[in-house]
């Protein structure tokens, strides 16, 4: 069934030619296909989209993940290229310097372009 099928995250964009800036320019990734509604991306082998509609950037929660072998590495990149990461106090997760940390996982948020919910992970060793 569905376990054998890859899982294409699908993001939501108000201003399909801003985000389109934003992932390449700012994230630096690269489209592999497009149409005039929707393009693709490839992240280390697994595709997601983003696609043109008027309700892009109202998700109130993560739309996607990156894992990274280098939290710090990464947000200093990211920074670089004018990222801001989130602050978040809530019951169970708190960032210090944009980061929340547990047991098995560093993590840090980040918007798009649009206002969505962006991460970047990393697993660490048990």
């Amino acid at each position: 069934m569905l376990g054998d099928a890859p899982l294409q995250a699908v993001i939501p964009a108000a201003d399909l030619g801003r985000a389109k800036a934003f992932y390449t320019e700012t994230l630096g990734l690269k489209i592999t296909g497009e149409t005039p509604e929707e393009f693709y991306c490839d992240c280390g082998g697994t595709e997601f989209s983003v696609y043109q509609t008027p309700s892009g950037g109202q998700a109130a929660h993560t739309l996607a993940s990156f894992k990274v072998a280098d939290l710090d590495g990464e947000m200093a990149a990211l920074r670089d290229r004018g990222i801001t990461f989130e602050e978040y106090d809530f019951p169970g997760l708190k960032t210090v310097n944009g980061v929340a940390e547990r047991d098995d996982i560093r993590a840090a948020w980040f918007k798009d372009s649009e206002g969505n919910i962006l991460c970047v992970a990393q697993r660490l060793a048990q």
